[in-house]
């Protein structure tokens, strides 16, 4: 392990790919991320398993892997925030989460992002190399997303407004913060070059909401649930259809491409489609365990079931680590290791057969 968290090329590469997703934007850089691994599953089953490494090597590897460019990105948005850069958006939400938003040219944001991309990097080869039960880029881009809140100063969870951490009716309601709480977060921290659109926008009326669901319009339990087992079964058609538990996630990454251009009510998907493919393909084959060789049908229940789950999962920890804060941690990669480590559960417990992709030890 020591060896690959030094290697002097991925190092390298890493920092590129870190700060490519402060340049672009953490979304914008994800949505590449979701456009290079179709094209790396469809290269696999057009031309075989030598085409992989354009998944494995470029999609998930140092320069663009969600733990690399993604995070790198997240952390760089939290650091130009705090520095007063993304003063001139229009946004109802603190500016860190402003994650579609392309950050620039300016040296010191792109060497955050190069910075937090090479700590995701090593924390994906940490997880990878010891094999631990879970997917270890989304485990890198939760935690990198934790350490980029403790190093700049945020709030792990942030401060509870509503009745409860888990309570979204101040924002139903449309409560907004007052100056003395936080409602105008956006003051100056260097008197330097402000980040602004091409047409100026004034920050939104009325300062910041109390509360901010990481999606407005995919955040009540039922619509979510209901959504989890659509694309769970979709994710485990995919998966059924190709032997692919990844390009499922890639078109979901994929599609988030509207969501940045500003289509409205555009769901992320991403965390549903692959732990559910995960799962029907872990269920299909043979073996001794209690669920083993189920064919399409009962694999897209499991798929469902899986969609659900995690769904509700990453509504659950929107609730608790993203409503309340000021900077992005994010729901879907949270979701991910819960469902892809409850797929390596069901193997160690003797319920699944195989646990498809999941490290298992």
């Amino acid at each position: 392990m020591v060896d690959a968290l030094s290697s002097l090329p991925e190092i390298i590469a890493a920092l590129g790919g870190g700060a490519f997703g402060a340049a672009l934007g953490p979304l914008p850089a994800f949505v590449f991320t979701g456009f290079m691994v179709i094209a790396g599953e469809a290269a696999v089953l057009v031309g075989g398993e030598e085409y992989a490494q354009i998944t494995n090597g470029i999609a998930f590897g140092p320069a663009f892997s969600p733990a690399v460019s993604f995070a790198g990105g997240v952390a760089a948005t939290a650091y130009a925030a705090r520095r007063g850069y993304m003063d001139g958006f229009e946004y109802d939400y603190h500016q860190a989460k402003n994650i579609a938003q392309a950050l620039g040219t300016k040296p010191d944001v792109l060497a955050v992002g190069a910075a937090f991309g090479l700590l995701g990097w090593w924390l994906q080869v940490a997880f990878d190399t010891l094999a631990l039960p879970y997917d270890p880029i989304a485990m890198g881009v939760v935690l990198s997303a934790i350490f980029h809140r403790l190093i700049l100063g945020y709030s792990i969870i942030g401060t509870i407004r509503g009745s409860n951490v888990l309570d979204m009716s101040p924002f139903e309601r449309e409560e907004r913060r007052t100056a003395t709480d936080g409602g105008h977060s956006r003051a100056r921290a260097d008197g330097g070059e402000v980040i602004r659109p091409d047409s100026e926008r004034a920050v939104a009326p009325g300062g910041r909401l109390a509360v901010e669901p990481w999606l407005p319009h995919q955040y009540t339990w039922a619509n979510v649930a209901t959504l989890g087992a659509f694309v769970g079964i979709l994710g485990g058609w995919i998966a059924i259809a190709t032997g692919s538990a990844f390009l499922g996630f890639g078109i979901s990454a994929a599609s988030l491409l509207f969501l940045n251009l500003g289509v409205e009510r555009v769901p992320v998907t991403h965390h549903i489609t692959l732990p559910a493919g995960t799962a029907a393909l872990a269920v299909m084959a043979e073996g001794d365990a209690v669920i083993a060789g189920l064919g399409e049908s009962g694999a897209l229940i499991v798929a469902l079931v899986f969609g659900v789950l995690c769904a509700l999962f990453g509504e659950l920890f929107q609730r608790v680590f993203y409503a309340h804060g000021d900077t992005h941690v994010d729901p879907p990669a949270a979701a991910i290791v819960f469902g892809t480590f409850l797929v390596a559960v069901m193997y160690f417990a003797g319920i699944f057969p195989d646990a498809s992709w999941v490290p298992t030890l």
